[in-house]
């Protein structure tokens, strides 16, 4: 079983954090090369909209099973290492910063694309940008501090 819910568990957070980095580090600078502002709205948009319906099912995916992890496999909170609080704590970071990013500006980018706003939703974009920042950054931290904790002890 431990088997199981630690392979979700990868797999749920490589879904999460790989999407993010593509998006940051791939999609967005080949759409700034090859498309004008109206197409680079309009791709991030569709884009986005998948990606935030894989982490709506990644991301409790990640969270249940690293706290299936956390109590049957590692003893609960006095049993485990310091890099489990740690992935434990920036998990929890980047589920409330995910909800504050779909339920802030990536809705006032919904709401400005619907209104023909392109000013606004650019800036809504933008402050996408830097949540999803963010949360790779944390989301790299967590997956350092995985490999670390398995050899440093």
């Amino acid at each position: 079983m431990g088997d199981l819910l630690l392979a979700l568990h990868l797999l749920g957070a490589v879904l999460w954090v790989g999407g993010m980095a593509f998006a940051l580090f791939v999609l967005r600078p080949a759409a700034h090369e090859v498309l004008q502002p109206p197409e680079r709205l309009a791709l991030a948009q569709a884009a986005f909209r998948r990606f935030f319906l894989i982490v709506w099912h990644a991301m409790p995916i990640v969270l249940l099973t690293g706290w299936a992890l956390f109590f049957l496999w590692h003893g609960g909170f006095s049993g485990a290492r310091w890099n489990l609080h740690l992935m434990h704590l920036l998990g929890l970071i980047m589920g409330f910063i995910f909800l504050a990013l779909f339920f802030g500006p990536w809705a006032a980018m919904r709401r400005a694309m619907a209104a023909n706003d392109r000013p606004g939703a650019a800036r809504a974009l933008e402050s996408i940008r830097k949540l999803v920042l963010m949360n790779l950054i944390l989301g790299l931290i967590v997956v350092a501090s995985s490999g670390f904790g398995r050899l440093a002890g």
